[in-house]
Formats: C-alpha cells, structure tokens, sequence
C-alpha cells in the first residue's frame, strides 16, 4: 500500500515531465501542452503525504531539467548539474503549494495558473533569471493565440494554458466524486471557453487590423556563419572566419541589402576606437577595422558582433583593457564607424562573467577550476541601450530608420527589449530590433561536421515574443543557426528575396550551416500595453507563488512547533 503511494504520484509527475519536453521544439507537440499539467495537478491530492510527495517532484524535476538541458553540459558539466539542482527545487515548491491550496478548497483555476506563471518567473532567480521552457514557449507557431502577449508578455499565454490545465483536472476530480454535471463545473467549462474565445478573439482583432500599421523599410540582410565555439575559442582562425563571413557580406550587398548583420563576436577583435588608436596600423585588430570601413563606404550599414573595451597603459608601455565588454559595432556606407556602440547588459553567470571574484574570493578560485577557459574570461557589464541610426537608401534627407540590438541570450529577457522599445514619454522609439547571437557553444563537432542540438530552435521560439510583446520585427543573425526574420505578429518568415545558395526556406532547417538571406523589413507603428507597463502579471504570480511558500511554511512547520511550546509552557505552570 504504502509503495502504491509513491509510484502513483511517480508515474504522474514522470508522465507530465515527458509530455512538458515533446511540446517544446524540436519535436513541438504544442497541443499536449494544454494538458500537461494534469497529472502533476492530480498528483498533488491530499492523499500523497508531503515528505513523499517533495521527494518524488525533487527526483523527477531534476531527471526532467538534467534531459532539457543537455546541451549545457558540453560546455561545464559541474554548471549543468548544478544548475539542474538548483532549479529543479521549484516543483516541489509547487507541489506543495498546490496540496496546500486544495486542502483550503481554493479552485484550481486561480491556484494552478497563478501557481505556475510563478514558478517560472522563479526560474534561475538567483541569477538573473532563466526565462527558458515556459507554457506558452510551446505555442509560438500558433499566430493567432500569441497576439495576447502585447497585452500580458508570455506570462498571459502561460496563464492560459495552465487555466485549461486546470480546468481538464477539475474536471477528472469532479467526475470521481459524481459532480461532473452540477452547476458548477458548467460554470467552470463556461469561464474558461470565454477566456480562450476572448483570447482569440483579440488575436485575429490584432492580426486583421496590422496592415493599417505596418509599412515595408529597406532591405536587410542576415549572415550565418557555422562554427563551434571550441574551434572559435582557440583564436587560431580568426582570419578565416573573417574572411568567411566577409564573402557573405558583399554577396549580400550585392543582393541589394541596405544593413548587413554579422552575428555574436564573430570579429575577433576588439574594436573600440579607443583601444584601435593605440595599436600599430598593421595589427590584426586595425586591419580588420580598415576593412569593414572600406567594405561599408558606398555600399551598406555593417552591423558586427565583436569586443569593446576601455584600454590601460601598465609598466613597459603594453595596453591592458581595464574593461572588456560583448558589444556590437556599426559601419556606415560613408566609410566611417559609428561613435556609439552597444555593449552586452544582460551577461551570461559562468558563461561571460564569473561571480565572487571580489566578494567571496575562494569560491572565485573553485569555479575557475570549472570553467572552459583557464583564466578570468569575464567581461562587464553593459548599461546603455544604445539606438542605432540607419538613413534610407537613397533618401538622404529622409527620416533615419532606427533600431537596437539585443545580444545572445538577451532576446530571452523580456525586460530588456521593452526598455528599447520606448523612449521616456511612452513613444515608440524604434523601428526594428536586431539579435546578434552565438549558439555554437551549444553544437556538436565531429569530423568537420556540426551537430545542431534542441537550443538552436528552441532559442528562435523564445525570441519570437519579443517581438509580439513590442510590436518590433526582429531579424537574427546566429553563428550555427537559427539566423531569420521574425515580423510584429510573431511570424518567422519562410523565404526571402535573395540567398546564398541551398539556404533552406524554412527557418527552422537552418541549423548547423553558414549562409545568408535577404529580405525587407516591416515596420510596425503600434505601441503595446506591455512595452508600456512590463511583466507586471508575472510578479503577481512570483508574489502570490512566495507568499503561498512563506504561509505553508509557517502554518505546516512553524505553527505546531510554536504550539507545543506553549502547551509545555502551559502545563509547567498548571502543575506549580
């Protein structure tokens, strides 16, 4: 009996786990997502007693995000597992948060979506925040549900199909206990069917009205270059890889592009114009910089992904940088680089920056001797969001097209391309957004071939509500894919108007090549709820999810404790 007990609520937990991975791309089974919490919520019954019930979530999260995030572990096998760890203690959290909650008999269609929105936002707390593998990730092909995050952000989407969730299982405990067909599972079916109608319904509203807000800009052009980080790391073929990517760039000129984008860091060089002044004319870092001038005068905008820097003269003469930075760079078609640049705010915990260098020194020292590279890699801090300026082609005198960049793992954070979207007074600001990005880290490479991995398309999916939540296009340019253009309604487009030859049509099948597309870019004048007022669901959800936890604690470990004392108390001075 007592092993009924915990392989029951195993095979349910393990049976969410499983369907929570296939609805995810790759394999993208979207559909199950809206029942995939079912056997999690069944689970959590009053019947499962908590030690066994945090003990069978704890195992079960932790083989479900160890399976998830494989890709991490190439790269640093103590990060991965320790991540893994670390996040894997939210389904516990919510498991007995939601065992407490229908013991309160408080109805799962508020308890399971605010519950859930809130374990998400939970993730990677500590450290910034991991906003990977969320509910409504799984729908971002559905185009006409997702019009709903310019209001909500992907937390309203999440919301949505934890609510169905909800209602499926309410449904299964009622028809047990013969209340399938009272009034108020009616009740419960008919709430829920408004909330999905009124979400549609807004969709195709959005959808019908975009071509009274949405004008074509000039053409833009996306470089793909495909190589693994450990070859790129080595610094060895820096000049091929220039080269490379160089060729791609003056065919895509030729093409007609009027901006062409490189991806992440993929000049290796640091390219600031401070640092650049300091060298002598023939060093590599001076050479590449001439070039890319003399490629962009009369040709094209050059957007590239390199490194920035603030430079300082030590002993003998030698130039240190006091600062490094991930930036990107922009050339003009006037042969000059632009005074402004972008650098990186939103840094990587382990993969660009290291913690504890200055505060806890010894553990500093442990985690280099974990980490890829044998010396201090970490890089600063960015902290403008920089607005880059774009004329169009032949048009002078016309108003400048303008856009920002979001770098790697930026286009994840919801928060930062809302802080490009609008200015100070709640106007749009910007015309477009660019995502420069290197997903080689997370490849195979064997025999000269690239093996892509579930990063690749699953990174493209996130990014696609970005650009819903602002109404901002966004074109990717990713060292081994996915590089595409995601347009205001979430649309990955398929095709372009020019390629390099064998460039697949179909964005996702652009994993682990090099090549590079062209096509034009929609600009959008919509201004959304959520560029102007942010992820203001998700920390109702992170704040109710904490405050459950803090009650729970309280009452269910605190409280008797609390108790008992007093009635020893008590009983010590009856008995004087």
């Amino acid at each position: 009996m007592k092993n009924s007990k915990v392989l029951l609520p195993s095979l349910l937990f393990l049976f969410s786990a499983v369907v929570l991975t296939v609805t995810q791309p790759p394999i993208g089974w979207s559909a199950l997502a809206w029942v995939s919490l079912v056997p999690f919520i069944l689970a959590c019954s009053l019947q499962s007693k908590p030690k066994q019930l945090v003990l069978v979530a704890y195992v079960v999260s932790l083989a479900y995000w160890l399976g998830n995030l494989y890709w991490v572990s190439p790269i640093t096998i103590i990060g991965w597992i320790a991540f893994c760890v670390y996040t894997a203690i939210l389904w516990p959290l919510a498991a007995l948060c939601l065992r407490y909650c229908r013991a309160k008999r408080i109805p799962l269609l508020i308890t399971v979506p605010v519950l859930f929105v809130g374990i998400e936002r939970s993730q990677g707390f500590l450290l910034g925040g991991f906003f990977w593998r969320f509910l409504g990730h799984s729908q971002y092909a559905n185009i006409t549900l997702i019009q709903m995050v310019d209001i909500f952000g992907v937390a309203g989407l999440s919301f949505v199909i934890a609510l169905v969730n909800a209602l499926v299982a309410d449904l299964i405990i009622a028809s047990r206990q013969t209340r399938l067909f009272k009034p108020g599972s009616i009740v419960k079916v008919v709430v829920v069917l408004a909330v999905l109608g009124a979400v549609l319904c807004y969709g195709r509203w959005r959808i019908n009205q975009s071509d009274k807000f949405v004008t074509q800009g000039p053409q833009v052009a996306s470089l793909q270059s495909s190589v693994p980080q450990s070859v790129k790391r080595s610094f060895q073929n820096s000049d091929e890889l220039f080269n490379g990517l160089m060729e791609k760039s003056r065919a895509a000129a030729e093409a007609g592009a009027g901006l062409i984008v490189w991806p992440e860091t993929m000049v290796q060089a640091t390219l600031d114009s401070s640092v650049l002044r300091l060298l002598d004319p023939s060093h590599s870092y001076r050479v590449f910089d001439q070039t890319l001038r003399e490629h962009a005068k009369d040709t094209a905008y050059v957007l590239v992904g390199a490194y920035g820097g603030v430079p300082e003269i030590k002993d003998e003469d030698t130039i240190h940088l006091a600062k490094r930075y991930n930036s990107a760079f922009l050339y003009r078609p006037d042969g000059r680089k632009a005074d402004e640049y972008y650098s990186k705010i939103h840094l990587v915990p382990f993969g660009e920056v290291l913690p504890f260098r200055k505060t806890v020194p010894w553990l500093y020292n442990l985690l280099m001797k974990f980490t890829p590279y044998n010396y201090d890699y970490s890089l600063d801090y960015g902290s403008e969001y920089t607005v880059f300026e774009m004329s169009p082609p032949n048009e002078p005198d016309a108003k400048p097209y303008r856009f920002g960049v979001l770098i790697c793992y930026e286009d994840t954070v919801p928060a930062i391309a809302r802080r490009f979207a609008l200015d100070n007074k709640g106007h749009k600001r910007l015309d477009w957004l660019v995502n420069i990005s290197n997903d080689g880290w997370f490849v195979g490479f064997e025999d000269d071939k690239v093996s892509p991995s579930a990063e690749l398309p699953q990174h493209a999916a996130i990014c696609v509500f970005r650009a819903v939540e602002n109404r901002l296009p966004i074109l990717r340019s990713v060292n081994t894919g996915i590089s595409c253009l995601i347009d205001s309604l979430g649309r990955i487009r398929e095709g372009y108007l020019a390629a390099s030859p064998n460039f697949p049509i179909k964005p996702m099948n652009r994993t682990g090549m090099a090549g590079w597309f062209s096509d034009e870019m929609p600009i959008d004048k919509r201004v959304t709820v959520f560029s102007k007022y942010g992820e203001w669901l998700d920390y109702c959800c992170i704040g109710v999810f904490f405050s459950l936890i803090i009650v729970l604690v309280v009452t269910t470990y605190l409280g008797p404790k609390i108790a008992t004392r007093s009635s020893g108390k008590t009983n010590e001075q009856n008995s004087r």
